[in-house]
């Protein structure tokens, strides 16, 4: 481990206290330490790095022709969809997260692909990294 110091203002390092205390950490030092491990993963992503997310989407099924339009930007990107989950949450909307590796550049543009697709309610990238290179 190494140590170091920083100096905060105290209203912020207040707000802080409670907010890493609503998170269940246990100490600043893991909150910390998160922080700038997803500093380290946005920037992977920047990069253009090897990444991993996941996408969810909220979509009406009744859309004319949008299920087909989706299953075919899955098999257009089949090296980056790695699993798709579908559930029906009532009679007309459904849900579906998609697993997805790749380059950061391109996992986003496949987002933002299928998040734009005329139909979908609501959709979210969600992005990390494969692990490797982050204690």
């Amino acid at each position: 481990m190494y140590r170091f110091g920083i100096s905060v203002p105290r209203s912020l390092i207040s707000k802080f206290d409670s907010l890493i205390k609503r998170e269940g950490y246990k100490n600043r030092s893991e909150a910390i330490r998160d922080l700038i491990r997803d500093a380290l993963v946005r920037d992977r992503w920047s990069a253009n790095d090897q990444v991993v997310g996941t996408i969810t989407i909220v979509y009406d099924h009744h859309t004319k022709e949008l299920s087909s339009r989706l299953t075919e930007l899955q098999h257009n990107h089949g090296s980056s969809v790695l699993s798709t989950t579908h559930v029906h949450l009532d009679h007309d909307n459904c849900v579906e997260v998609l697993i997805v590796r790749g380059r950061g550049k391109d996992v986003q543009g496949l987002a933002d692909t299928i998040i734009g697709t005329r139909g979908v309610k609501h959709g979210k990238l969600v992005a990390t990294t494969t692990g490797k290179g982050l204690l």
